[in-house]
């Protein structure tokens, strides 16, 4: 890849072609546990907090009405500093000369000017849309002359507060480079090998810790396992209206092969399989070109999420109120060399494999050459996603409408996604992971569908991997 072309990609801010295409779709921009006072006493006393996302920064805050307000973090008047302003009943104070904004912007007061003024009414700073689903709040930063894509209906949305957990880690690169490691089929069998399996009994909430469906002459294999011993997936994607949908395939015996089934929900999601009743939705929101926050959404088929039991050791991995992580290049991640030769394959740990992921984010630098890179066969997906962030890049800096989850044409097509990781028959594999999923649908307690649509949706162009040059390098020019 040029470096033109990776700059292009990479850039999140105002203005920028990559910043002016993530404007266009809902972008987390706090959990709600960061408004509460048990996990941050300050809110008790202030319900307020500076935010940064795509490099601009706000300030969000409560009023007394339990109404949410994001605004531009300079004041209107003189450009004073709204995060330090003083949370009152109505709206966010700056201490500068007293003007006040309700949520809406709309400034309220400007206390030092003549009796009678009516220059408050003239005065509205500007304000975003924000939506709460799933425990987070979402804002939409797109042109102020727009209207906001309709929200998403995935199912980390569709399902209620009961059945779903939300949490969220900050990881020191670029959004792109965090999100490609998501979406690789190939690196679970590598990054997150462990020499031993676990107990199943002890797999809740743990990522790769759980079983696969189905079984192996009756036995039933813990996903480490076939991570472990197969690690040559065959991996296929097929274009849908949220993206791309990915299939590993892991042939076992020629009577058997695993599957697993992710998604790629475009720009910045991927939606994967925790185990047989729980997905994890994991949104890559850029906090600047060097920065991101990962926002994961746990959401259960079956009974309700033990949210506590997912939040403890979430946050034993991270600094409050930041939600900085504790491991980073500052301690190595963790590393120990004895565990690398005895116990996992990278020697960063065995509880949180979101170590795993974050140092091979990190470890490429704040943003990945990409000059510098050789890509094979396995990375045909990103290459696959590259070309349609560049399109979609193109199409929005031209005066189109983005594609995927902001393109209100195709909200009625964009549910689920399906997901699925399990030993299926080697001859029609097929037919068994979408009958999994069908059957998992219909059983969830708050889903009303009772079938699950699996046809190829051409949403954009099929896109394969171009042969490797004489270099090794596959380069990704539209």
């Amino acid at each position: 890849m040029k470096a033109e072309l990776n700059q292009r990609l990479t850039q999140v801010g105002p203005r920028t072609p990559g910043g002016e295409l993530l404007r266009r779709y809902w972008q987390p921009v706090a959990l709600l546990d960061e408004f509460d006072p048990v996990l941050d006493p300050s809110m008790a006393v202030r319900p307020a907090k500076p935010v940064r996302v795509l490099g601009q920064d706000f300030v969000l805050f409560r009023d007394a009405q339990g109404s949410y307000g994001l605004l531009d973090r300079d004041c209107p008047h003189r450009g004073a500093d709204l995060a330090f302003g003083r949370v009152e009943a109505d709206g966010l104070r700056c201490p500068f000369h007293g003007w006040k904004f309700d949520t809406t912007g709309q400034c309220i007061e400007t206390p030092a000017e003549p009796k009678g003024s009516t220059m408050c009414t003239r005065i509205r700073q500007r304000s975003y849309p924000l939506v709460e689903k799933s425990g987070v709040l979402f804002g939409w930063f797109g042109p102020e002359d727009q209207t906001p894509p309709p929200f998403p209906a995935l199912d980390c949305f569709a399902a209620p507060a009961s059945h779903t957990f939300a949490f969220k880690g900050l990881w020191h690169c670029n959004w792109l480079q965090a999100f490609e490691v998501g979406i690789d089929p190939a690196h679970a069998s590598y990054l997150h090998r462990f020499f031993n399996d676990g107990s199943l009994d002890d797999s809740y909430g743990k990522q790769f810790r759980g079983a696969s469906a189905g079984d192996v002459g009756g036995e039933r294999w813990p996903m480490t396992r076939v991570m472990r011993e197969f690690g040559q997936p065959l991996i296929s994607f097929e274009a849908k209206p949220h993206g791309l949908q990915l299939t590993a395939l892991r042939p076992m015996t020629d009577e058997l092969t695993h599957v697993r089934v992710t998604n790629a929900v475009f720009p910045q999601t991927f939606v994967i399989p925790l185990s047989e009743t729980m997905t994890i939705t994991q949104m890559h929101v850029p906090v600047d070109d060097t920065h991101n926050h990962w926002f994961a959404f746990f959401t259960s088929f079956t009974g309700p999420v033990d949210k506590e039991a997912m939040r403890a050791p979430r946050l034993a991995a991270v600094n409050l109120p930041d939600y900085t992580p504790k491991t980073g290049r500052h301690n190595n991640w963790g590393f120990n060399p004895q565990e690398q030769q005895t116990r996992t394959y990278l020697g960063m740990g065995e509880d949180d494999i979101n170590v795993h992921d974050q140092w091979a984010c990190e470890s490429m630098g704040a943003i990945q050459d990409r000059t510098r890179e050789h890509l094979g066969t396995t990375d045909k997906v990103i290459v696959a996603n590259r070309r349609l962030l560049q399109q979609a890049i193109d199409t929005v800096e031209q005066g189109g409408t983005a594609p995927g989850i902001a393109d209100p044409a195709l909200h009625d097509q964009i549910t689920g996604p399906e997901t699925v990781d399990g030993i299926a028959p080697a001859q029609g594999w097929q037919d068994w992971w979408q009958e999994a999923v069908r059957a998992r649908r219909e059983d969830a307690p708050w889903s009303a569908r009772s079938s699950v649509r699996t046809e190829p949706v051409e949403a954009h162009p099929q896109v394969q991997a171009s042969p490797s040059t004489s270099s090794g390098r596959t380069d990704v020019t539209g």
